[in-house]
């Protein structure tokens, strides 16, 4: 999804991408169904980056992993991104008003996942790849559907940018504008046309905007 980030974002931009367990060449590791498990984890890769301007960006699952990283990051006195943008995400002190689907049969599931338009109807159709997709993306949907939001923690004191898709049937505008009080500092949203995954079939603009806001931000400083 994010392949062609590195290349297009602006040249005083440089895109660091996650590279979840069980992706990719990390195929043989088994993925992550916590995301409490993913912010110890991801809060060790990155501590090389730190010493230098950075955002974070997160998409769907993403976007409650950057959220919580950030927490993560201000309460071990560490540096915390300039700016952070959010994308496909209900804020996390609003209920999910849609029931999990992380237990639920295959055929279920794979009709669930079909609504989204996350993947290829193509791949969808064929039996010996979703049975390797299909743990993958489970453990996903248990992180999101297992994930306790604590709140007895401050605001963060960094603006927070919040996308959502025109379409999208699993995150509304109102989850999208709750993020506006997990912020002490400035607070934006912005619409794309397209459904979740709005950020493939509106790329151009959503990065566009990603730019547009990290310059700005980092201007200020």
């Amino acid at each position: 999804m994010f392949g062609k980030w590195s290349a297009e974002l602006p040249g005083n931009m440089e895109a660091w991408i996650a590279h979840y367990p069980g992706r990719g060449s990390r195929h043989n590791e088994a993925p992550i169904n916590s995301l409490t498990s993913l912010v110890g984890k991801f809060s060790q890769a990155i501590q090389p980056l730190l010493d230098r301007p950075f955002a974070f960006f997160g998409h769907s699952l993403g976007g409650l992993l950057a959220f919580e990283l950030t927490r993560h990051l201000r309460r071990k006195n560490l540096p915390q991104p300039n700016i952070l943008f959010i994308s496909a995400c209900g804020a996390p002190h609003l209920s999910d008003p849609h029931p999990p689907i992380h237990a639920l049969p295959n055929t279920e599931f794979i009709e669930s996942l079909h609504q989204l338009n996350g993947i290829p109807a193509e791949l969808l159709d064929q039996p010996d790849v979703m049975r390797l997709l299909l743990p993958i993306l489970r453990a996903d949907f248990e992180a999101v559907e297992s994930y306790h939001y604590t709140p007895n923690e401050p605001q963060l004191n960094i603006p927070i940018i919040a996308f959502g898709g025109l379409g999208d049937p699993r995150v509304s505008r109102e989850r999208i504008e709750g993020w506006a009080s997990q912020t002490n500092s400035n607070f934006k949203s912005g619409y794309f046309p397209g459904d979740h995954f709005f950020i493939n079939t509106a790329r151009e603009s959503v990065m566009d905007s990603i730019a547009i806001e990290a310059t700005s931000s980092h201007a200020k400083k």
